[in-house]
């Protein structure tokens, strides 16, 4: 099979690596790629944003199938595209990624379909909304309703910072039009968990949970980022609270979403609170975590393009996943200073010498290649990722690939998987 992987990050090389493995594979592509993934696909320096020049370059390159890895090109419609080319894809359409395009979409199905979440209101009227906070109180969560690259969510601790958080989303439009209308949550307390399906349209195969890391410094503190590293599995997802979460709310999305002639097809990412009275919902994602993908990528034995074609084909119901025992932990570097202001460009040295720790797999997110340097090119700039038959080996491991890496302008969190390790 020919197959192209569109993205340049984290999750794409660990779809590229895990793709790569494959007997089918006759020819890898990535667009735009980075110079991690560039190891094992060739990179076409096509934007994700570009998807009539996608779509031409997999017709010209007879492409078999096609997997899609961000967000944006989904809601924007690229498997809708390919689709009309003729061309497999990995993804849903585009009125089905409203899911995670419109969290005012997701939210009203919801309510509709008696999905556990928190209570919530939207608004598109800043002065409504103003209103609507100061009369709930805090804490209270503010999501911006369209894609923010994960940035569009404040837990406001004081109406204060709530009505800050209104101001920066709807009126001084930090997150463009993405910013139009607001969902105002109650907030939940209780432990987060990702937890991962493939979905066929009708067909439902779990893949596994992990958990992230959102905020920037050891301790959970700090602003929030992209992810700072991610663990799988996460302890606090029982095979109890699996069946739970696929009875009340996988099962119940997807039937939902059929009826609403939104088939959805695709990896479905629900992010879960783990509240006292059981499992709600926060938001879903229509595609692979990152970082949470370079964990399950690690741990799936079994080969990732039957699966994937088998979810663009219909066929889940055939499909039963192997995956290997114990824990993956993954380490994010990323560029001094992030998630504010970073310089690009800096050079990271040793990255063969990190690779070759016991059981460690360096995968690139914001790199790019200068002949024979690798260079940063973004916030998040590496994931460090190692497995082992525990949570704290799996740790050791990944922090012995960290710190055989020579790159002075990266810096890590140092506690990644700290509630596995106490947990056991």
């Amino acid at each position: 099979m020919n197959i192209l992987v569109i993205g340049s990050g984290g999750r794409e090389h660990a779809l590229c690596w895990a793709i790569a493995k494959s007997p089918r594979l006759t020819k890898l592509y990535c667009a735009p790629g980075n110079a991690g993934i560039a190891q094992v696909a060739e990179c076409v320096a096509i934007p994700v944003s570009d998807i009539p020049g996608l779509v031409a370059f997999a017709k010209t390159n007879k492409i078999d199938l096609v997997v899609v890895g961000p967000e944006d090109p989904l809601v924007n419609g690229i498997v809708d595209a390919l689709d009309a080319a003729g061309i497999r894809a990995f993804g849903p359409r585009a009125n089905a990624a409203a899911l995670e395009g419109s969290k005012a979409f997701m939210k009203d199905l919801f309510a509709k379909y008696k999905i556990p979440t928190a209570a919530y209101a939207r608004f598109t009227d800043y002065d409504a909304a103003v209103a609507y906070v100061k009369k709930q109180g805090a804490p209270i969560v503010v999501k911006a309703s369209g894609l923010a690259a994960g940035k569009g969510v404040v837990v406001a601790h004081s109406v204060d910072e709530a009505l800050d958080a209104l101001t920066n989303i709807m009126r001084d439009r930090a997150f463009g039009d993405s910013g139009d209308e607001v969902v105002i949550e109650e907030f939940l307390e209780g432990e987060e968990v990702s937890f991962f399906v493939l979905v066929d349209g009708k067909n439902v195969v779990p893949l596994a949970s992990a958990q992230d890391h959102k905020a920037v410094f050891d301790g959970d503190k700090g602003p929030n980022t992209g992810g700072m590293g991610a663990y799988s599995p996460a302890p606090v997802m029982t095979d109890a609270l699996t069946r739970e979460v696929m009875e009340t709310i996988v099962r119940p999305t997807v039937a939902g979403m059929a009826a609403e002639g939104r088939p959805y097809k695709g990896v479905l990412f629900a992010g879960l609170m783990i509240t006292k009275t059981g499992a709600k919902t926060l938001e879903y994602n229509v595609r692979f975590g990152d970082p949470e993908c370079q964990t399950l990528m690690t741990r799936l034995k079994s080969d990732i393009v039957d699966a994937l074609e088998a979810t663009v084909d219909g066929t889940l119901d055939r499909v039963k996943l192997d995956w290997q025992d114990g824990t993956s932990l993954l380490v994010v570097m990323a560029s001094n200073g992030y998630p504010g202001a970073y310089k690009k460009g800096t050079e990271i040295r040793a990255l063969d010498r990190a690779g070759a720790q016991p059981n460690v797999t360096v995968f690139h997110a914001g790199t790019k290649s200068d002949g024979g340097r690798v260079l940063s090119d973004g916030g998040r700039v590496l994931g460090v990722a190692a497995t082992g038959a525990t949570a704290a080996e799996a740790q050791a491991r990944a922090y012995a690939g960290v710190d055989a890496l020579d790159w002075p302008d990266g810096f890590c969190r140092r506690d990644i998987g700290w509630r596995a390790i106490a947990r056991s």
